[in-house]
Order: structure tokens, then sequence, then C-alpha cells
């Protein structure tokens, strides 16, 4: 049993018993950047990319026959990235979170983005490895989110480093071009300490789903890889493992790529060189958070069987549980970059003198459903329950349900009003969970995943659970939703409450669906 196992005993806890440090304090003057800074290196726009007709959230969410064909080129590319990570607006609104006061200043605005992030600190980085199919010089580039440019960090054709490190069995097409994600922990530690492994392996999972989403609905495939040789690819981006963990490969099937080429090689092992200069004058270390990147790298090549996930899936519901039937779910018409640009947090701005539609809650929970599965090499296993706390919505009664995705229903676990059960175990001032009209709790059986696949399987968990807020996030803007998304409650109460001690799911994340107050003040400035 590897620390993995520890830690997330220590986070379904956190609620009763605090993780060290306990009487952490961040220093806010002394923060790092949202982004990595490399003086001095070069680089170049990315084009526009006009986003086509008929490329709904429904097809992205719900794609069907046979996997996506198309390719990407420079614009597609540009576009994804601009849609997920890029800057898209700023935001200024009166609500509940605690930063209200800072927002209105310009050097702590709150810029808006179309994938959630834990704090809104979006610690992912973004590398571009390109090889000679590419219509920019072979390279390692870094995609600056700011100024949704390319910078290049490296020349020189090194895909063939990143297709080795993949190694034999790796999801995705034969291919020259790759996306990889790294994740610098100090960009999210600096504020969450030791909790922050947790919150970042969610960011990297709504980083992929958002992608997943934008691409399938055009036609195109994004499937990631978890496991590969992430030392290896540590020293080709030049970035110090303990400080920055390698968690994701997504290889491009590309426009003009030749047969053959994804398998070329380079003759000698290189690394950037242009590396990120860090903006703290102080960084710290967290005992748990350097325990967890070296537990959760130190078999990253061993790949598992693609039945390994198996005996980790979701339980089936339980047919003896009373069925609540819901109406076919509101269609999700929206094209993806309209509901991207839409998503944003609630902040205690939810009003239950409106319900929510049946039809509603049914569209959210079915997105919910369709983001349990990360695809690439996780399989196709559906690791992540959904049940729901309803408490206005119309036609359905107030009480605890389990998500029946086969039958696309309701089952009812408990009877009655959850308001007071939900704001009793949330631990922050920012949402009062009585007004939503659902809060829906994705559960993922942790220890049975880590016992399948190993330790860094902790990062599959997460990212699942991660891609699962993005699903919903995107789906409650394409239907006039709000919606907000929470870590602060205890976990433990959850698996009392929905009786889950005997099945080993745990609640690691809560959705709040629901209408808004009318006539919110807003200020928002669209920049793209």
């Amino acid at each position: 049993m590897g620390y993995a196992h520890e830690y997330a005993a220590a986070i379904m806890h956190r609620g009763r018993v605090p993780m060290d440090p306990a009487d952490y304090v961040p220093n806010w003057h002394d923060g790092p950047r949202k982004a990595k800074y490399h003086p001095g290196a070069d680089g170049f726009p990315l084009p526009d990319a006009p986003y086509p007709a008929g490329a709904t959230l429904d097809r992205g969410l719900f794609p069907e026959g046979a996997p996506e064909e198309g390719e990407f080129d420079l614009v597609s590319l540009s576009g994804m990235l601009r849609d997920s990570y890029g800057l898209t607006g700023r935001r200024l609104g009166v609500q509940a979170n605690t930063d209200l006061n800072a927002l209105p200043f310009y050097p702590l605005a709150n810029w808006s983005r179309g994938s959630a992030s834990g704090g809104g600190l979006y610690p992912v980085s973004i590398h571009w490895v390109s090889g000679p199919s590419a219509p920019v010089p072979p390279g390692v580039h870094y995609y600056s989110t700011r100024h949704h440019t390319m910078q290049r960090l490296l020349t020189g054709d090194v895909s063939g480093q990143v297709r080795e490190a993949l190694g034999d069995g790796a999801p995705g097409p034969e291919t020259d071009q790759y996306l990889v994600l790294g994740i610098k922990y100090w960009q999210n530690s600096f504020k969450y300490n030791s909790f922050s492994f947790h919150a970042v392996s969610m960011d990297l999972g709504a980083c992929v789903q958002t992608w997943r989403m934008w691409a399938a609905a055009r036609g195109l495939a994004v499937e990631p890889a978890l496991w590969f040789d992430e030392e290896r690819l540590a020293a080709l981006l030049g970035v110090d493992p303990p400080q920055e963990g390698i968690f994701a490969v997504v290889p491009l099937k590309w426009a003009g790529n030749e047969p053959g080429s994804g398998r070329r090689c380079a003759a000698a092992p290189v690394s950037v060189r242009r590396v990120d200069v860090e903006r703290s004058r102080t960084v710290l270390t967290f005992d748990a958070l350097l325990r967890m990147q070296a537990a959760t790298s130190a078999d990253a090549t061993a790949r598992p069987a693609p039945d390994a996930l198996g005996p980790a899936a979701a339980h089936p519901v339980d047919p003896e549980l009373p069925e609540v039937a819901l109406p076919p779910a509101r269609p999700l018409d929206a094209d993806v970059r309209t509901a991207l640009r839409a998503r944003r947090s609630s902040f205690g701005r939810f009003d239950a003198q409106k319900p929510v539609t049946a039809d509603q809650l049914a569209a959210c929970l079915a997105a919910a459903s369709a983001g349990s599965r990360l695809g690439g090499d996780t399989g196709d296993a559906r690791l992540a329950q959904v049940y729901a706390f309803v408490s206005h919505v119309e036609g359905v009664e107030p009480g605890s349900y389990v998500y029946d995705p086969g039958r696309r229903s309701l089952r009812r676990v408990k009877e009655g009003r959850p308001g007071e059960f939900l704001q009793r175990n949330y631990f922050l001032a920012n949402y009062n969970l009585e007004q939503a009209g659902a809060v829906l709790v994705p559960t993922v059986r942790t220890t049975a995943v880590l016992d399948a696949v190993g330790d860094r399987g902790y990062r599959l968990v997460n990212a699942t659970i991660g891609a699962v807020a993005q699903s919903v996030y995107t789906a409650a803007a394409a239907v006039e939703l709000g919606c907000g998304v929470a870590l602060g409650f205890d976990n433990i109460s959850y698996i009392e409450e929905l009786g889950l001690e005997g099945t080993g799911e745990a609640p690691l994340l809560i959705m709040m669906i629901g209408n808004e107050r009318p006539a919110p003040a807003d200020f928002r400035y669209e920049i793209a």
C-alpha cells in the first residue's frame, strides 16, 4: 500500500482532522505568477479560429458512431487553446466570494477562461512539441495564456523523444505533434499547501475534458495518456520533478503528417534551457506534496492493461431503490465555444424562488455521467457515480438521489429537504447551498483505483472528478443555469448521509446548480 492511500484518507478526514500545516497563512504579496515567465523567449501569435456551425455541446459531450477522424491544424489548435485556457474576458460582479474587495484593482483582476480551476489559479502549463508536419519550425513551445502566443523554448525536432517516452500501447494516433501538460505546484501550493495536490489534479481533468468536448464537437479526437516516462519528459522540458509534475500527453492527429513520421527519434537527449523564472522570493515545499509527486511518478511507465480499472468502476445502481423518472434532457444546442465563454461560478447568487426544471437537471446529470470517462489509456470504465441532493426542482420531491445513467432516471436514497444538512457541512461563506436547485456529488472508489493501478491512479481519480465538474459547469451554462463547485465540505458526513460506508465510494467535490438572482450587478469586458 503506497503513500497515496494515506494521502487519500487524510483528504477524506480533513474536515475533522486538519492536514499539516494547520496554521498556514499564504503570503499574498509574495505569491507566484499565474503563468510561467521565460525572459527573452521569442514567439508567434496564434491565428484567429472561427467556430463552425453545428459544433454543439451535445455533440461534444455525447459523440456518436466511429472515433472522430478529423485532423488538427494550427488554426484548430489555436481555437482549442484559446477556448480552454486562454483569457477571454474580465469579470467583476457583486457576489459572495472572499476576494471581492480586491477584484476592482487591475493587478488583482479576475480574468475568465473556459476551463474551471480550483481557486482560479490555473496551474496547468501547456507545452506544444511540434515535429516537421507543423507549419512552424519544429521545437518545444510554451502556450502563453495571457498573450495567446506560442513561446519558443527549443528549436529542433524532439517529437521522437515524446513518442519514446509514451512507450508501447499509448493512445492516440501515430504523429509528430504533442501537447504535454505539466503542473507547477507552487502556483497552487502557495495558497493551499498540502491540500494542493488534491486540487491541481482536478485542474488537469477540467482542462483535458474541455479539450475533449471542444474536439469532439468539431470531429476531432483528444485521447490523453497519463502513463509515460515522466522523468524523461521533465528533462526534455527543463523542469525540476519535485517542483513540477508532468501529468498528461495528448497526441494530435495532424493534417499533413506522413505515416511513420511519429517514429523518428532525436539522435541524443536534449533539454530546454530557457526555463521559467519564479516571481516569489520565497518558495516553500510541503512534505505531503513532495511525497505525492514522488509516489505518483515512481511507476509512471507501468501503463495498466485496458481492463485493469474494471474492478474499480462505479457500482451498478441498486435496482431496489425507488425510481423517479426524469423527462428527456434539455438539448445542449449551444455551440461549445459559447457555452465555455458563459461558464462561471455563481458565488452565492443562487435564488430558490425560481426552481430548476426537471429537464435542466436531467441535462446536467447526463453531462456529469459523460464526464466520468476520461478516455485515453485509462480505458472505458465509468469511474464516477453521481448523487443529487434535490431542494428546488420542478416535479422532483426534495431528497437525496443517485443517478441511474442506464435509465437516465433518479433512484431515491433518502426523503426530506437536504438544505440543513448541506449548509451545516459546508465550511465556507460564499454559498448558501439551500438556495441551489440541486447539489450534485460525484464519488469515485479511490481505494479500488489505487489497488488496481497503483499510486499514479490518484491523478486519474481526481482528473476524472475535474472532468465531471467541467462537464457540469459547461452544461449548466448551456441550459442557462448558474453553477458553483466547491471542495470545502465534510466528506465523511456525506458518506454517512448517503449510506456509502460499505461501498468504498469517496465524495470528492460538490457541484451546485440553480437559477440566480435577477438583474445581477455585473461588469463584464470581453477580450476574445
